[in-house]
């Protein structure tokens, strides 16, 4: 059974959780609050780990021992830390690797995006892309991915500080869109800024879809979590509001968890749907969408694993999925935390 989706923002009751099969392939185990993940050509896989660690899986699918990099001044409070990961599209021919992460100067909390160049396997800091992002133990967004113009997209949280979201001279409660060396791009909604949609509380999850529109997930407050489809230029309401509310020059959720939790996380597109990861729902949801209108909710592998973070799809079809559970806030397994290969048809 699914739910149907009869108007364009509903909050929805608990997502059913459809019959799965046997295509889940753990890939690697003993991980410590791995947080993003991406492919490089060769089919390798290069992930982040909260506390400060930059992991590889080779192309043959071997969890390497040693660390690429250890980033030293992250400060892992809470739910910052290094956060989100991005290969540039052109990485074959300048080796550059996104990293977003946690800061203290001395003064706050802060975060950043700093580019890194791969060369082997070795990985050096070439630039500061944005700085001084405001953070805090709550809240800080963190997922960084290339969108389909070449542009990069950076989701921050309200870091705590709701009405920053509103305030679009702030950097928090925002989706950011910079060249990839930090510079502004001219067709960005506000001249000078690279803020391209504001009001949010905290976003963690970006994917587009097959007709290039961009779906973020968004962390409601204690339940109304949302998917929102992004426009540039557009305030999505917090902390005005929130779930199925209305206000004029705002835009309300596609989709919202209503009095549940999903807790989203990470987001991908694949044939017809967007998938993202719930750390709270601990499940792998399934938005079924036609355009920018959503036909139904699924929710698969609902409590098999615990909490999920993160959700891509590689090369090869197939979904990659990060568990979360040694954050604090779940339940590890001996195991935990891990990185899963899964079949998508398994989950039909």
């Amino acid at each position: 059974m699914v739910l149907l989706m009869t108007g364009v923002s509903c909050g929805f009751p608990p997502a059913t959780s459809p019959a799965t099969g046997n295509g889940v392939t753990t890939l690697a185990a003993g991980l410590e609050v791995p947080w993003a993940l991406d492919f490089l050509p060769d089919g390798g896989i290069i992930l982040t780990e909260r506390p400060g660690r930059i992991r590889l899986i080779n192309a043959a699918g071997e969890l390497q021992p040693e660390s690429l990099l250890v980033v030293n001044d992250v400060a892992a409070q809470g739910e910052s830390g290094l956060l989100g990961i991005a290969r540039h599209p052109e990485y074959a021919s300048n080796g550059f690797i996104y990293v977003y992460y946690t800061y203290n100067d001395g003064g706050g909390l802060y975060n950043r995006v700093r580019r890194y160049i791969m060369e082997g396997n070795t990985l050096s800091a070439d630039r500061v892309v944005i700085d001084r992002i405001p953070a805090g133990s709550i809240h800080d967004g963190g997922r960084i991915k290339f969108g389909p113009d070449g542009r990069l997209y950076i989701t921050t949280g309200d870091a705590g500080n709701a009405d920053a979201a509103q305030d679009t001279g702030a950097l928090n409660g925002k989706i950011l869109r910079v060249t990839d060396d930090g510079g502004i791009p001219e067709d960005n909604p506000f001249p000078g800024s690279p803020v391209y949609s504001y009001g949010h509380r905290n976003p963690e999850g970006l994917a587009w879809d097959n007709l290039g529109n961009l779906w973020a997930t968004e962390h409601g407050s204690s339940a109304t979590d949302e998917l929102n489809v992004i426009v540039q230029g557009k305030n999505y309401g917090w902390p005005a509001i929130r779930g199925d509310e209305e206000k004029e020059g705002m835009v309300s959720p596609v989709i919202n968890s209503g009095s549940h939790t999903w807790a989203p996380s990470g987001a991908a597109y694949l044939d017809g749907s967007i998938f993202f990861s719930g750390l709270r729902g601990e499940s792998l949801f399934q938005v079924v969408i036609d355009g920018v209108t959503v036909k139904s909710l699924k929710a698969h592998l609902e409590g098999k694993y615990g909490r999920l973070r993160e959700v891509v799809v590689g090369p090869d079809g197939f979904l990659y999925v990060l568990t979360s559970n040694r954050d604090g806030r779940g339940s590890p397994s001996a195991e935990d935390d891990r990185l899963f290969k899964i079949d998508p048809a398994s989950l039909d």
